[in-house]
């Protein structure tokens, strides 16, 4: 089949860079335009990402892959949208908006940015869970008069979150849900957390990341009714922290159900949602969705950020909550930088076009 052809707008960036990996060799999505700053354009993409000091600045493990060395950066207002089947934006917020509502007047945009995740007719999208909602795209296109559509990612700590509750929600309902969150560093970007600040401390404040999750959590486990997200009867108190861990965000949740739950009633609901989950067979999906342990050392970081490439979310320590009549308290992992950024996103790509809206 022919493939789609797809631009990366914020290239140069640590997302770009995993935007960049996550679409080496994909079989549906060819990159054929790359768009930065103004100081990037007109450069050679290898050329674009080395420094003063001629030190190629390449964040991202491997190599770099070949296929974009030599493509040359483009201003973003010089990306032909005639020739673009897609966008994934890896801008930040402050400019996100006017960017992405440029783009998507013509094209699909897919974005890790939180510019549009709170509009009423744009849905918080992960791939597997809240599938259903992605036919809020067309409501949006008619409201906007837009060819195209905004799809944003989940901030980074609510996706691991909202892909644990969503099985336990369905099954056997959830009231309230507690949060603390162990965040890695590179969540921050590469100047969120200085070296001096973050090495043998724990960082308890992390400004709006609480809004954040309490306020997407509730709209992506919400429903679609009339064109219009149902938010979910669900209560969320969080507390986000910042700790020395590179990459991959741990998070300690305890949540209050309707119906009585017991770990061995957990493990068996995750294991079905495995056999069952929508993205079974997308390429970039990981064999589980879900890994369960009743190891009660993990998860680990060190030990979970390479389960299924980074998609798959882990979730252990998994035992019943004495705070409740019924309920559980786990421990879950996600790796933030590939299901909770850029492959994630290739992830909603690929599950979007599946549906016919790409």
């Amino acid at each position: 089949m022919d493939k789609k052809k797809v631009a990366i707008i914020g290239v140069t960036g640590a997302v770009g860079q995993e935007f960049v990996q996550s679409l080496q060799d994909h079989p549906w999505f060819e990159v054929t335009q790359i768009a930065a700053s103004e100081r990037s354009a007109g450069k050679k993409y290898i050329d674009a990402i080395r420094n003063e000091s001629g030190i190629v600045a390449w964040d991202v493990g491997g190599e770099i892959p070949e296929y974009i060395k030599d493509m040359t950066v483009r201003r973003i207002d010089e990306l032909d949208t005639s020739q673009l089947d897609l966008v994934f934006s890896a801008v930040e917020s402050v400019a996100a908006r006017d960017i992405e509502t440029k783009m998507a007047a013509e094209v699909p945009v897919i974005s890790t940015s939180s510019a549009y995740r709170y509009e009423d007719d744009v849905p918080i999208l992960i791939p597997g869970v809240n599938d259903e909602q992605a036919e809020l795209l067309e409501t949006q296109k008619k409201n906007r008069n837009w060819k195209g559509w905004v799809a944003p990612l989940p901030n980074c700590t609510t996706t691991g979150l909202a892909i644990t509750l969503k099985p336990l929600l369905e099954k056997y309902g959830a009231k309230k849900v507690m949060m603390t969150s162990m965040q890695a560093i590179s969540g921050g970007g590469k100047s969120g957390v200085s070296a001096m600040g973050i090495t043998d401390n724990i960082i308890p404040y992390i400004p709006k990341e609480e809004g954040k999750v309490r306020t997407e959590t509730r709209k992506i486990l919400g429903k679609l009714k009339e064109g219009k997200i149902e938010d979910a009867d669900i209560r969320v108190s969080c507390t986000c922290t910042r700790v020395p861990v590179i990459d991959g965000h741990t998070e300690s949740v305890f949540v209050e159900t309707e119906k009585d739950i017991d770990p061995s009633m957990a493990k068996e609901t995750y294991n079905q949602y495995n056999k069952d989950i929508s993205v079974l067979g997308l390429p970039s999906a990981p064999k589980d969705y879900y890994a369960f342990h009743e190891d009660p050392t993990r998860p680990q970081p060190r030990i979970e950020r390479d389960v299924g490439e980074g998609m798959t979310t882990t979730i252990g320590r998994v035992e019943r909550e004495e705070l409740f009549d019924k309920g559980l308290k786990y421990m879950l992992f996600s790796h933030n930088k590939k299901m909770g950024s850029a492959k994630g996103a290739v992830l909603l790509a690929e599950m979007l076009y599946k549906k016919g809206k790409i």
